[in-house]
């Protein structure tokens, strides 16, 4: 990320992988004001030091929950009023990325989770138009178009 003035940024992922990837991209953080949303209070501790939020996961098939989960990121972005919003998947980052082109002008960044090794996952295609950074973790899986592989989180 540019060093010159910090950033507030919004970081978002749903648990398991995706959380993993998105502590490992800390050190391109260092110097910015972090915000974290995930689906777990037990990854607090991993950035005691940050703002911490936690929102339900949801599915597709869901509605209900898709709804609670749109309504709480909103309240979130409208709260923190990033200058960037990244996430490493699934259903929050994808919504979140959503909701920050609606309610806010952050950029926003999608990385496709390194999981991901035979396609792109449904939320990265979905996402694929509001990102304004679109990237995979796997050479093979960049395209002209996007998404482009500048190396991955392992």
């Amino acid at each position: 990320m540019s060093r010159g003035r910090a950033k507030n940024i919004l970081a978002v992922s749903s648990g398991g992988g995706h959380w993993v990837e998105l502590m490992r991209l800390r050190p391109a953080f260092e110097g910015h004001r972090m915000a974290y949303v995930t689906v777990s209070e037990m990854y607090r501790a991993d950035v005691a030091d940050e703002k911490f939020y936690v929102v339900n996961d949801a599915t597709r098939w869901n509605y209900l929950r898709l709804l609670k989960l749109i309504l709480r990121l909103a309240m979130i972005l409208l709260r923190e009023q990033p200058d960037v919003v990244i996430s490493t998947g699934a259903a929050p980052g994808y919504l979140a990325i959503r909701l920050a082109k609606l309610l806010t002008r952050a950029r926003t960044i999608w990385l496709d989770s390194i999981a991901e090794t035979g396609g792109l996952s449904l939320s990265g295609i979905k996402v694929r138009r509001y990102a304004d950074l679109w990237l995979t973790q796997w050479p093979e899986l960049a395209q002209p178009n996007g998404p482009d592989y500048k190396g991955n989180v392992l």
